[in-house]
Parts: C-alpha cells; structure tokens; sequence
C-alpha cells in the first residue's frame, strides 16, 4: 500500500512538472507572439496621413519706390487671384517609441509635427507697372512668397488641420486598442494612456 501510494505521488509531481513546463513554454510562445503582433501594428501605423483641401484668395501686391531725394514715388500694382491645393500631412513613420517586452509596455516618445504644402496656381487680373518702377522676375518671387504665407495663416485656422488631427488620433487609438487588448501598458513618454479619451495629449 505505501509502494503505491508513494507511486502515486511521484506519477502526481511528475505530471505536475510537465504541466508547469508547457504552461511556461506556451506563456513564453504567446508572450512572442503577442509583442511580435505589437510591432507588426507599429510598423503598420508607419504611414502617410494626408489630407486634402482647396483654398481660394484674392491678393493686392504694391510696392512703391522713390527717386530723386524721394521727391518722386513710383508705385506698381498687381492684383492676384489664388486657387491653390492644400496637403496637411502626418508621417507616421517618424513616430519614435520603444517597446519593452519585460513589463509589457509601450511607450511612445515622439509625434511628428504636421507637414503643410501648398501649390498655388497664381493668376494675374491686374498688372499696374509704375513709370520708373516696372516689374522684374524678383516681384513675381515676392508675390509667391506672400502668397504663401498668408495661406499658411489660413490653413492653421481651417479645419483641414483638425481633420488631420482626427485622422491622425485614430490612428493612435488602434495602438492603444492593440496594447489593450494583449495586456499592455502604452505610455507617453512618463505619462500612461489609461483611456482612448486621453490619447488626446498626445497631440496637445
């Protein structure tokens, strides 16, 4: 009777040892798998976000010189009509983050900044040269460059940058669904994102 109880406890240890074994190796398997998938998801994410939009403006260009001991001004004119197309973009590609497969965390340190191009198509309805003061290749340079910036001072008050925000947030909101639902932390740089709401800090 002792032989066969003492059997039967050494059959229970061994049986029990070799569960504790496959039960580390499967946890071991699905730690790799899941921190595998973790950056699959980031690379994925590594990507353009473009969005689109048109802008039309009118534009007034003067510039007045003066001549002999400034008792003479010369001033030319120009009048522009600016359609021009609009792109707000996210690379998502040079987001910086580092994963930590030991406590399971991601963490993000770096968003990219949106980058704005726009290409003006520029058309000219009045074109005033001043009798000394005519028109060189230089005036249609400073007129792009105006251009230019005063569609950059609309674009950042559009919502072509909100929508850009938008797109950009749901592509961070599938990292932390991700994370979230492997039982991973996504951090931040020192602050953890608890919630989808709070992933609007990343682009405050």
């Amino acid at each position: 009777m002792r032989n066969f109880l003492l059997g039967a406890l050494l059959m229970a240890l061994l049986a029990f040892g070799i569960k504790y074994f496959i039960d580390r190796s499967q946890l071991k398997e699905t730690e790799l798998e899941s921190s595998n998938l973790i950056l699959t998801q980031m690379k994925n994410v590594g990507k353009l976000v473009v969005t689109e939009g048109h802008f039309a403006e009118v534009i007034t260009y003067k510039d007045a010189k003066k001549y002999y001991l400034d008792m003479f001004t010369s001033q030319k004119a120009a009048v522009v009509v600016v359609n021009a197309k609009v792109q707000v973009s996210y690379d998502l590609s040079k987001i910086d983050y580092i994963i930590n497969k030991d406590n399971k965390t991601v963490t993000i340190t770096k968003i990219p900044e949106p980058e704005i191009d726009i290409n003006p198509d520029i058309k000219y309805h009045s074109l005033i040269p001043g009798f000394l003061n005519k028109f060189a290749p230089k005036d249609h340079n400073t007129i792009r460059k105006k251009v230019i910036l005063q569609l950059e001072k609309k674009v950042q008050t559009s919502s072509l940058i909100t929508n850009s925000q938008n797109r950009l947030l749901s592509e961070l909101q599938k990292i932390y669904i991700l994370t979230n639902s492997l039982g991973w932390r996504l951090k931040y740089n020192t602050t953890e994102i608890t919630d989808e709401s709070s992933i609007l800090q990343l682009i405050d």
